[in-house]
């Protein structure tokens, strides 16, 4: 698939704001794969030091 212009390939022949919506759309999900996983982790290990420092200060 060839286009004449940048505009062209943008535009993706009148289907540009479905195929780039589902792109954005695609890459959100595939971020948020990545960063809720590592936001749980933190979250787990500020969880247990609190938990520790409760049971050894006790």
């Amino acid at each position: 698939m060839s286009f004449a212009s940048f505009g062209d390939f943008l535009a993706m022949g009148h289907h540009g704001l479905y195929v780039w919506s589902a792109y954005g759309i695609c890459l959100a999900v595939l971020a948020l794969n990545v960063a809720v996983p590592i936001l749980a982790r933190k979250r787990y290990l500020q969880q247990e030091a609190r938990r520790l420092r409760r049971e050894n200060g006790q």
